[in-house]
């Protein structure tokens, strides 16, 4: 049998996967039929799943309700509509910002000296050995009226004889959104720069041979070639932010309301985990339908060659 097997290479490769498959079939698969089923039951008054069949929590989600007060037969209330928005809205502009920070620093790292690349992924490996919550509360003190960033604005216009009054940084969308740069940029720039420096010099010198400016060889070189780090970046960084609420919970002062935020509390605070679930599903399926489009387009980890 031991025989047949060695020569059996499918048979080797499903052995191989078996422990992984059912790894994840237990601990992915499982709670995600679970998650489905009690999406489509109901609360009970003492917070627990009634199971029945019931498409009231997805209704809910998208705004419409059949029991309104004033006894109207149905309403609207986009309250939960505006919350995955402007999730996704956080989300697309986190990413934004967090390549047009990483790509240049990942860049500068792939083109350093080897001796020195190495410190420089440290540095950037740093801020990852504290936990992400401490992380946070940092940013918290720094962004709050006696902070440092009012500190040093207001010292800079005591020196220039301007009248400073400290700005109201922290609990506002602008806090959160540097909060959520800050946590993910090194997700950013570590596949970037895994892709910048697998490009070959050659490719460079053939570049400049053939008279093509800094400019055009970036374009037609540099960028295509290091798509696959983007691309990796981009699932790495927009997938977590859109799920996550420990930042908006802290930077935000819990004003600054995500879906991740929504689903957390109706777990934990409403005790209405259909709801909860529902919330979650859509939250998966919202964020598989932007990676999908998303990964169709600039492809999925293969190198992109210029035409």
């Amino acid at each position: 049998m031991l025989k047949r097997l060695r020569e059996n290479k499918s048979a080797q490769g499903t052995l191989l996967a078996l422990p992984t498959t059912i790894w994840m079939f237990i601990l992915l698969i499982l709670p995600l039929l679970l998650t489905l089923v009690i999406s489509f039951g109901k609360r009970s008054p003492d917070g627990e799943v009634i199971f029945t069949f019931s498409l009231d929590n997805y209704i809910r989600l998208l705004g419409f309700s059949s029991d309104c007060a004033g006894g109207q037969a149905s309403c609207f209330d986009p309250l939960y509509m505006q919350i995955l928005g402007r999730s996704l809205m956080l989300a697309f502009n986190t990413t934004v910002i967090v390549i047009a920070m990483a790509y240049p620093l990942a860049y500068f790292i792939a083109r350093a000296d080897p001796k020195r690349r190495n410190t420089f992924l440290f540095m950037v490996l740093i801020p990852l050995w504290t936990n992400f919550v401490i992380r946070v509360y940092a940013w918290m003190m720094l962004l709050r009226k006696e902070g440092a960033i009012n500190l040093i604005i207001g010292t800079v216009a005591h020196w220039l004889g301007i009248n400073f009054v400290p700005l109201e940084l922290l609990y506002t969308p602008g806090a959160v959104l540097v909060g959520m740069v800050y946590e993910f940029l090194p997700f950013m720039i570590l596949p970037i720069f895994t892709s910048l420096e697998k490009i070959e010099n050659s490719l460079y010198e053939a570049a400049a041979d053939l008279g093509a400016s800094p400019f055009k060889t970036f374009l037609r070189v540099t960028l295509p070639l290091s798509m696959p780090g983007v691309v990796a970046g981009t699932i790495l960084v927009f997938i977590p932010v859109m799920g996550t609420f420990i930042v908006s919970d802290i930077l935000g002062g819990r004003q600054y309301i995500l879906v991740g935020n929504l689903i957390q509390r109706q777990f934990l605070d409403a005790r209405d985990p259909a709801f909860g679930s529902a919330a979650s599903l859509i939250l998966m399926v919202m964020t598989l339908i932007v990676t999908y489009f998303y990964t169709r387009k600039f492809g999925f980890g293969e190198e992109i060659v210029a035409a």
